[in-house]
């Protein structure tokens, strides 16, 4: 099996010893350069595979193999980071620039404004030097709970935490709207079939059913979410999960059939909440309710772009369009306001992409907040895209720990 880079990062902090190890951890807290690393967040590390996993939730995984070889050549480990490298190289871990006519040029981005027709878009191009982003990768698996995490954790603070209830009893279920196809074929979300495979893969492995509908009218999508509100099971579950994924505009979400001459198709977005309030969805009442929405708010980017180049000679991307307002819930939205979020047209959604690929490394051990800031870390540190998720409104009174596995 091919290593990943974290399985070369994990192999060389083996290979340092105890107190070159002890070195490494004490030159990574005593780094002056933003993002700086706690000491408590290093102490408290006891395997390698751990401080593994927080370079690269710290730094992206391109920098994380940048900031090891600087430190393993700083604590005088030369050898031991000539040997990062040239097995990152030999393996074709680490991530390439494209090479055309021996010259070197980035992968450029393509960005449609989804609620206005194709001939209207204007695609917009990045200035970011080449190689300076680290894509999502959602193909690792979701990395399980240990029976001795959850119960120290409860020890510790089981006051503060929301009540998980027993993997046998508990029936939690998933609401997973994804709209693809459009009368309007210029509206096709390309790349949103990844996006759902990527969602239900992981609603499934943190242990709910999903219900899963596609290509809705505004209408059908406010029965959907009406409808799921008032499914028996959630008085049997601890937690739910609404994922929407669609076109937009400012305080509504697109259906299908929106268009010029029909714009009322269209979901209101207080309708996601007003159906999962404590009025009309008593069953859910003390228990965490989680919206995730890939869409645009906005129609401008998250910063200067250049908007003079044909869609088809940029990057294969998209952008979605959306906004809400609304309490007790906590919502993590694709992008802030007024700025667009970006979708590969094979590969799905950055947002989404970004998500899983946090969640599949993390949802073990850390909180559903703490998992969001990395997630919007992730965005942070994404050079070529200016887009940032925005967490939006938060007001849960305690920790969600989702516990994958058990």
């Amino acid at each position: 099996m091919e290593k990943t880079i974290k399985d070369h990062l994990v192999a060389a902090l083996d290979d340092l010893g105890s107190e070159n190890l002890k070195r490494f951890k004490n030159k990574l807290c005593d780094r002056k350069v933003e993002p700086r690393v706690r000491r408590g967040n290093v102490e408290k590390l006891d395997y390698t595979m751990d401080l593994a996993d927080l370079l690269i939730n710290t730094f992206t995984t391109r920098i994380a193999v940048q900031v090891t070889m600087e430190i393993l050549t700083a604590i005088g480990c030369n050898q031991v980071a000539e040997e990062l490298k040239r097995d990152i190289e030999i393996d074709g871990s680490a991530p390439q620039p494209q090479v055309q006519n021996n010259s070197v040029t980035a992968p450029q981005p393509e960005v449609q404004d989804s609620a206005v027709p194709a001939p209207q878009r204007s695609a917009a191009v990045a200035t970011t030097p080449p190689g300076s982003y680290d894509q999502p990768d959602t193909s690792a698996a979701l990395i399980l709970s240990s029976l001795e995490f959850k119960q120290a954790i409860l020890r510790e603070q089981g006051q503060k935490i929301y009540p998980v209830l027993d993997k046998a009893a508990r029936k939690r279920l998933a609401l997973l709207i994804n709209n693809v196809e459009f009368d309007h074929v210029e509206m096709k979300r390309n790349g949103a079939q990844r996006d759902e495979e990527n969602m239900e893969k992981l609603l499934r492995g943190l242990g709910y059913d999903v219900v899963k509908r596609t290509n809705l009218s505004g209408q059908e999508m406010d029965e959907a979410i009406k409808s799921f509100a008032g499914r028996k099971e959630h008085a049997e579950s601890d937690s739910t999960f609404v994922i929407i994924m669609s076109h937009g505009k400012r305080d509504a979400i697109l259906g299908v059939h929106y268009g010029v001459n029909n714009p009322n198709d269209v979901l209101p977005v207080d309708s996601i909440y007003s159906h999962l309030n404590s009025e009309n969805c008593p069953a859910l009442i003390n228990k965490p309710k989680v919206i995730l929405i890939q869409a645009c708010r906005g129609g401008e980017n998250g910063k200067v772009w250049v908007a003079d180049s044909e869609p088809d000679q940029l990057w294969n991307m998209e952008s979605d369009v959306w906004e809400h307002k609304e309490k007790d819930f906590i919502s993590l939205l694709s992008c802030t306001p007024d700025t667009k979020s970006y979708r590969h047209k094979l590969n799905g959604s950055l947002f989404i992409g970004f998500l899983v690929e946090v969640f599949n490394a993390n949802a073990n051990k850390d909180d559903i907040e703490e998992l969001f800031r990395q997630v919007m870390r992730r965005f942070e540190e994404f050079g070529i895209l200016k887009q940032m998720v925005c967490k939006d409104r938060t007001t849960l009174l305690k920790l969600f720990y989702l516990f994958p596995g058990l």
